[in-house]
């Protein structure tokens, strides 16, 4: 057993902290369904950005981040637009506003506000459900398999195994620990919804924070005792046509992740992620617990504040603490335990090996506490968005419309433990962490794209286009790493996309355009700019003084901006811990520039309520 009692302490208080929330929320939660899935519209712009910011403070995403910059050093700031995480700042400078204005409850209700009712319509509702809870069972799955594998590492199998009754296989042992603590996430995310889900993660964030600074300062206490032994090129950011990064003689083994990773060809790579990423940001939230945290809002400009809270609160904190486990692994690499039976070497062991041989009791408390949280953070958010999207849009529409408060409750509770069953299944086939991370940002994501950028942006895109794009999608991101095996995901999104983009302009011409009354009333509504220009004019025939959305150039400036704002706000807390003066003061020089032109061009434009 690699914990002190204090450390177990402190985890357990954790834990029954969760449970306290639901209870606690749980009458209120069962008020109504809006009260629900989307705490009655009633919090707060600042609570909910700090619970979507802790959603995505996930441990498996903290411990690939790890991984890659212990791998690729300062190169590795590039490799997350692979998700793409620079989606926030459009969805900060314009999506989230748009998307609050429509005033549903789930993305696939908000499929009627742009297609209408008829048959088109339907299809598209349905696939958009279909896509909901494909892509929650993935993040679900993901978020399993990484809290298993970092729970092993603290209790062995060895020690655990003598108090049961029973045995498991090496390669499950990370799978019986993710159903274990799986339990606690499930019960206060299933009883309190969203109220609990935003109170939970208050209490996860303070936690994580703490965490974050306490090993980010050990680390730099450590470096200044310690040369870091990197290859050359670690230290910066930029890049040539190849990656260039030889590990030999340092640490050999990191050549042959390198190679497995298929990062090498480092500037195609990067092409192909913002192609990938402007689109994908482009066709606005996936649905999952992001949209709902949108929906959640009080209002437009909240919707808007709130995404934009996201990257100010989650990028230094979160870079911190990643920079700390990453350069404590370098600096003492010989003493790290990543060897993992059955597996060999596993660089997705860095964090917890790290933790093990250098967070000091109480610390090693808190530190784990607060990465369990960010697991059932995440597991919680998404969980509440795959519930939403059963009970909403299958069970209310299709099953039992008229169903009362209680009823809807009870359909809640149960879906929750089915969702979770079934993404416990699907985690016993997982490879790893990123494995399934792959699958989901180059995947699912790509196979999203073409139709939900089209819907957005083009007024003749019909129903039965999106449905079929969105088939046209999915069925190359379930079957193409059977077709192309060993090729990256990302490498195969552009034969994806254009597979999509035909079946979207197949199904639109094959069918009439949408109720005329359906697209002025979005269009209206929602104020998208695009190619809306026959629809803009029928809707200023009937009503002279609407004002046309001219805002497309300044929305592309802020973007712009944007993303150099949120990756300067990524790289000065490495820097930081890195103790490199001049980088570090060139990043927090970029990152308050930014911020002065955003006050101007952004903050100050949002509407008044």
């Amino acid at each position: 057993m690699r914990l002190a009692l204090v450390d177990a302490l402190i985890i357990f208080a954790y834990l029954i902290i969760t449970v306290v929330i639901g209870l606690v929320l749980k009458k209120k939660a069962q008020e109504s369904k809006n009260s629900y899935m989307l705490g009655g519209n009633e919090l707060p712009w600042y609570m909910l950005g700090l619970s979507n910011a802790s959603g995505m403070f996930d441990i498996s995403g903290t411990v690939w981040l790890v991984t890659i910059l212990f791998v690729y050093g300062m190169k590795s700031v590039w490799i997350p637009w692979l998700w793409p995480v620079f989606n926030q700042i459009f969805l900060m400078v314009f999506l989230a506003m748009w998307l609050r204005r429509s005033g549903v409850t789930t993305g696939a209700e908000w499929i009627r506000t742009r297609f209408g009712y008829k048959q088109g319509a339907k299809l598209s509702h349905i696939i958009v459900v279909v896509f909901a809870l494909i892509m929650g069972l993935g993040y679900l799955t993901y978020g399993f398999i990484g809290l298993g594998k970092f729970v092993e590492i603290f209790v062995p199998w060895e020690f655990l195994s003598q108090y049961l009754f029973f045995d498991i296989p090496d390669q499950y042992v990370a799978h019986f620990y993710g159903i274990i603590f799986t339990i606690f996430a499930v019960f206060y995310s299933v009883l309190g919804g969203m109220r609990s889900i935003v109170w939970a993660d208050l209490v996860q964030f303070i936690i994580m924070a703490i965490s974050g600074i306490v090993i980010g300062v050990i680390a730099m206490q450590a470096l200044m005792d310690n040369p870091l032994a990197v290859p050359d090129g670690w230290m910066n950011p930029f890049f040539g046509w190849e990656l260039n990064m030889d590990w030999s003689g340092i640490i050999d083994e990191v050549n042959q992740k390198i190679k497995e990773d298929g990062f090498g060809l480092f500037t195609i790579f990067f092409m192909m992620m913002v192609f990938k990423g402007v689109l994908v940001s482009l066709a606005g939230p996936a649905p999952n617990y992001d949209m709902q945290k949108i929906l959640s809002t009080k209002s437009v400009r909240e919707a808007a504040l709130m995404s934009g809270s996201v990257s100010v609160i989650l990028m230094p904190i979160r870079y911190f603490m990643i920079a700390g486990f990453a350069i404590l692994g370098l600096l003492y690499y010989n003493q790290l335990d990543l060897v993992v039976p059955g597996r060999g070497i596993d660089f997705e062991q860095v964090l917890p090996a790290t933790m093990v041989e250098f967070a000091p009791v109480g610390v090693m408390g808190l530190l784990l506490a607060g990465l369990l949280a960010a697991f059932m953070s995440t597991f919680a958010g998404t969980l509440n968005a795959a519930q939403a999207y059963t009970v909403n849009d299958i069970y209310l529409k299709y099953i039992n419309p008229d169903a009362d408060n209680k009823q809807i409750s009870s359909m809640n509770y149960i879906t929750g433990v089915v969702i979770v069953l079934i993404s416990i299944v699907f985690g016993f086939f997982a490879k790893d962490v990123n494995d399934v991370l792959q699958w989901i940002v180059s995947g699912l994501y790509g196979s999203y794209v073409a139709a939900n950028v089209l819907k957005w942006y083009w007024w003749r895109f019909n129903g039965h286009g999106f449905f079929w794009g969105m088939v046209g999608g999915l069925i190359p991101a379930l079957t193409f790493r059977f077709i192309f095996p060993g090729v990256l995901d990302l490498y195969t999104f552009p034969l994806m996309l254009l597979i999509s983009v035909i079946a979207c302009l197949i199904g639109t011409y094959m069918a009439p355009p949408v109720e005329e009354d359906v697209l002025k009333d979005f269009y209206k509504s929602v104020r998208p700019w695009g190619f809306w220009k026959p629809i803009h004019d029928k809707v200023v025939a009937e009503d002279p003084s609407f004002e046309k959305n001219t805002n497309f150039k300044r929305d592309a400036f802020n973007v712009f901006i944007g993303i150099i704002w949120q990756t300067a706000l990524v790289i000065f807390p490495i820097y930081l811990v890195l103790m490199e003066v001049v980088p570090l003061a060139i990043s927090i020089a970029i990152a308050v520039v930014t911020s002065i032109i955003l006050k101007k061009t952004w903050y100050d434009k949002l509407p008044a309520e």
